[in-house]
């Protein structure tokens, strides 16, 4: 069993993927960013400065001349440091390099100050324009996989979670909408200045940005505090979409544990997205996605679900997305047998009825850059799922899955760790083995057969 594990440990890559070469770095560590943003809509001219702690990576032995971050299309025309002065700094393509005049050591903690501008756009990638874009009346950020250097500089992996404050000045009766919790808003005549704090660990690909002329609307108190952000004209519309979302966050707080956020909002926009977006404690959905068929409460569930595996529990690379698309399109199914629609059975087999009419070649727990977002990863993931509770039956599974966000809570994980939970929770069930029982689910072209339900 152990070789089977050590085959599903990725490499913990300090920031160094091969699924987004030229992104992330590993000789440093992301500890908190301070981002002040000003931004104009009708110029679509930004204006910001971050103040970024990190620490060098490796023994006090290793010495760091350089210190590597990611930002693209902007001009950075000051570079400041705590710990020492800065010899030089220049930005070579999407890096921004400052080489420090005096190294640091490794663990040592250091504080950048840049000054940053210019006019953002989304950055062209293989998964389409990602990060800063312009709206109809308005902005919206969407970050994943690496689209976060359009807007701040960054240390942009999954690995490199850190802490935030974001503070944004824009346009009067325009409201900005960021992660976490909203500490203060300063109006003024023609601006306001709206500071947002996220306290828990986030990925740099779940920072966000939003803004419009949005009214927030308090959804509901219980379980947790939740929020609705729409345009005057889309408020009813959004508050009947939304309507059964209190009733998704009781049942993915039973069956995944408590909700890892102070609080959870929805923000919508007054344009058609082509899909719904996650951020950390908030959720963006378009104006064709407000309607109370399946496909729409699908991808509010999807969406909600990710607060626990994507957002608390992060991959610790990309090669490990199942880890939050699989448990994802799960949470989907589970919500649709709740809300009086298919059971999750059926939603497995029809599931595993489309994927036996696509292509086998594809290994889900290893995908390659360009089909990591290839819907057989959300849906086989999802089947690999159903395989481990028809193996080990309900009450093990869902105890199973409490562990999993409670062990692994604002932290990265890989395929390895859930294995070893599971072997730990389900350790009284006669020759189960998760390594074993994943692997033709995770690493094997071939489709395995339907899992059946435990007959006990």
């Amino acid at each position: 069993m152990t070789q089977a594990v050590d085959g599903m440990r990725a490499n913990s890559s300090g920031g160094v993927d091969p699924y987004t070469p030229g992104h992330g770095s590993g000789d440093w560590t992301a500890l908190h960013y301070d981002l002040d943003l000003d931004y104009r809509l009708a110029s679509n001219r930004l204006a910001g400065r971050a103040v970024i702690t990190g620490r060098a990576a490796g023994p006090a032995s290793r010495l760091l001349h350089r210190i590597e971050l990611d930002v693209a299309g902007l001009k950075v025309t000051r570079v400041n440091l705590d710990a020492g002065r800065v010899l030089r700094f220049s930005l070579r393509g999407s890096r921004l390099v400052v080489t420090v005049a005096e190294p640091l050591t490794g663990g040592q903690e250091f504080t950048l100050h840049i000054k940053y501008g210019g006019y953002p756009l989304p950055l062209k990638s293989v998964w389409g324009e990602l990060g800063w874009e312009e709206l109809t009346d308005g902005v919206l950020v969407a970050g994943q996989p690496t689209g976060s250097p359009s807007w701040f500089p960054c240390n942009d992996h999954p690995s490199q979670k850190a802490t935030y404050r974001i503070a944004v000045t824009t346009d009067a009766n325009y409201r900005a909408i960021c992660n976490g919790q909203l500490i203060s808003h300063t109006p003024r005549a023609s601006r306001g200045t709206w500071v947002y704090n996220q306290p828990e660990p986030m990925a740099t690909y779940l920072a966000t940005v939003q803004i419009g002329r949005y009214q927030l609307d308090r959804s509901s108190t219980s379980p947790v505090p939740q929020f609705i952000a729409a345009p005057a004209g889309l408020r009813e519309a959004a508050r009947r979409a939304l309507v059964r979302q209190p009733e998704m966050m009781a049942l993915f707080i039973e069956l995944f544990g408590p909700y890892p956020f102070g609080a959870y909002t929805v923000v919508v926009a007054d344009d058609v997205l082509e899909i719904p977006l996650e951020a950390q404690s908030l959720s963006i959905l378009g104006r064709n996605h407000l309607t109370i068929g399946w496909e729409s409460q699908r991808l509010i569930a999807h969406e909600l679900s990710h607060q626990w595996f994507g957002n608390s529990l992060t991959a610790d690379s990309w090669r490990d997305i199942w880890l939050h698309e699989g448990f994802a399109c799960y949470a989907e199914w589970l919500w649709s047998e709740q809300s009086g629609s298919l059971t999750t059975e059926q939603r497995a087999t029809n599931a595993w009825r489309g994927l036996a009419a696509e292509p086998e070649d594809l290994l889900i727990g290893n995908p390659g850059a360009v089909n990591m977002f290839d819907d057989r990863v959300y849906k086989r993931g999802a089947l690999a799922l159903h395989a481990l509770r028809t193996s080990v039956g309900d009450q093990l599974f869902f105890t199973l899955l409490r562990a999993w966000t409670t062990q692994f809570g604002h932290r990265n994980v890989a395929t390895a760790d859930l294995v070893t939970v599971a072997d730990d929770v389900c350790a009284g069930v006669t020759g189960f083995d998760a390594a074993e029982l994943l692997k033709p689910w995770l690493y094997q072209t071939r489709l395995p057969l339907l899992p059946r339900p435990r007959r006990d």
